[in-house]
């Protein structure tokens, strides 16, 4: 899918990156255990997420990893990437429930001739809450080669 480039000369402090939802499924969640080789029952079995006094299967933190970065390289785009992602595993969010990866640019700087952009990033669940907060550095292209 085309995504819009964006260009350091596009973006200031405060801007919102374009917001990425997601649906995740439980059938995503036994291909993520497959791909990753994290096969813990929290992610695929709902009683034994039960006995274990979860709401039921919750999703991998790594796969809302994962789709916090695909919000970061979506905003890079073709010409620029990603440099740095962190993340932190506050919340439990689970299939069946859509989640938003949204972020916002916080600092924008030149790093050894690097145009850069520092920013937080989070899923959101359907109640609006934080439940991955982290942050990003992504280089962007620059129109103006001395960016």
């Amino acid at each position: 899918m085309a995504h819009k480039q964006f260009y350091f000369e596009d973006v200031e402090v405060g801007f919102e990156i374009p917001a990425l939802e997601k649906h995740p499924t439980t059938q995503q969640l036994v291909k993520y255990a497959g791909a990753s080789g994290d096969f813990y029952q929290i992610h695929y079995d709902k009683d034994f997420a039960l006995k274990n006094h979860l709401p039921g299967v919750i999703l991998h933190g790594a796969l809302k990893n994962a789709f916090l970065g695909q919000l970061m390289t979506d905003f890079a785009g073709d010409l620029g990437w990603l440099r740095k992602l962190s993340v932190q595993y506050r919340g439990m969010d689970q299939p069946g429930t859509p989640v938003v990866c949204k972020g916002k640019v916080v600092k924008k700087y030149v790093d050894n001739g690097k145009p850069t952009v520092d920013c937080e990033i989070w899923l959101e669940n359907s109640q609006g809450e934080k439940t991955t907060p982290g942050t990003a550095t992504v280089i962007l292209p620059s129109r103006n080669a001395t960016a």
